[in-house]
């Protein structure tokens, strides 16, 4: 594993967060999906250190570019692209539902649809670093 490729998973994530992930969220403000209260590059601050939202929702993606890009940037073909969109449409929902909500003292949400919502928007983000690492050149001819 080399530095290079967790600093560019890193980056990739980070910005895939701020592209893909918000450009879908910002489609769904405008289809009704989302409500408009909850607005695609949000700039409200995020305690306890009063981080705007977006810089925070684009670290976090930055670090799971960081953790998965050893594992994925291995991959080929259709399965490098595949896992990508499957890691981030799993895992980070997962995450986001039922491990993030315990851990700051919250319940799990309620499911439906929301779920479904954030399974689209993480796998963008997923599509998203995958296209970055490759134009990062970080990825071989797949």
């Amino acid at each position: 594993m080399s530095l290079r490729l967790l600093l560019a998973g890193f980056a990739a994530g980070f910005l895939a967060t701020l592209i893909f992930h918000q450009g879908l969220w910002y489609v769904f403000n405008n289809v009704g999906l989302i409500p408009l209260t909850r607005p695609a590059w949000p700039t409200d601050a995020v305690p306890p250190l009063g981080v705007p939202s977006l810089l925070s929702k684009a670290f976090w993606g930055g670090l799971w570019g960081l953790v998965l890009a050893p594992i994925l940037a291995r991959l080929s073909g259709t399965g490098y692209w595949f896992s990508w969109i499957l890691a981030g449409a799993i895992a980070l929902p997962l995450v986001a539902f039922f491990v993030v909500p315990p851990l700051k003292g919250l319940e799990t949400p309620s499911l439906w649809p929301r779920y479904l919502v954030s399974m689209l928007l993480n796998a963008t983000w997923g599509l998203g670093t995958a296209l970055l690492l490759r134009l990062f050149n970080l990825r071989g001819s797949s």
